[in-house]
């Protein structure tokens, strides 16, 4: 077997009238993030990571933002679409650890859920989900709610 590792990391805007989906997760809130599909910037960071682990390029080249067939669409497809690259290039995905960075809300009661819907779709169990969530207390971007990043490493496996 040959392992592989990848970091991702994705960032977006909070603004006022779109939804937060983190993880996969709707998260109440008075601010979504701003992208051109749903900004989830949690599985934006995992695909960066698989997409870096096996060598191929970052999420922008296969999901450009400057295409219609992406907007608005549901980052889950996204990283379901990543899944099946890697597999097709003959990789199994061993784990994911993940941190996100939000002032607020607090997600820490969503955590599990997205551990629960990320799962079937990296076609991995829930305990090889990690997901962290942090503050950036009070500083900067995201301390002052302006912002959301999340960052991701993955470990990819391939049998030689």
């Amino acid at each position: 077997m040959k392992f592989r590792v990848g970091f991702g990391f994705d960032v977006h805007q909070l603004t006022a009238g779109r939804d937060l989906i983190v993880g996969g997760v709707k998260i109440p809130h008075h601010k979504g993030a701003l992208g051109h599909s749903d900004a989830d910037v949690l599985i934006h960071a995992i695909c960066d990571a698989l997409l870096g682990a096996a060598g191929l390029k970052d999420i922008g080249t296969y999901f450009p933002d400057t295409s219609a067939e992406f907007k608005g669409i549901d980052s889950k497809i996204l990283l379901e679409r990543v899944v099946d690259l890697l597999s097709e290039k003959g990789y199994t995905i061993g784990n994911v650890d993940s941190s996100i960075v939000l002032e607020q809300p607090k997600i820490k009661a969503y955590i599990d859920q997205m551990r629960i819907t990320l799962a079937p779709i990296l076609r991995i169990h829930e305990e090889e989900i990690s997901i962290k969530a942090t503050t950036n207390e009070k500083m900067g971007f995201i301390g002052r709610e302006e912002g959301v990043a999340a960052y991701a490493v993955c470990m990819i496996e391939k049998m030689v």
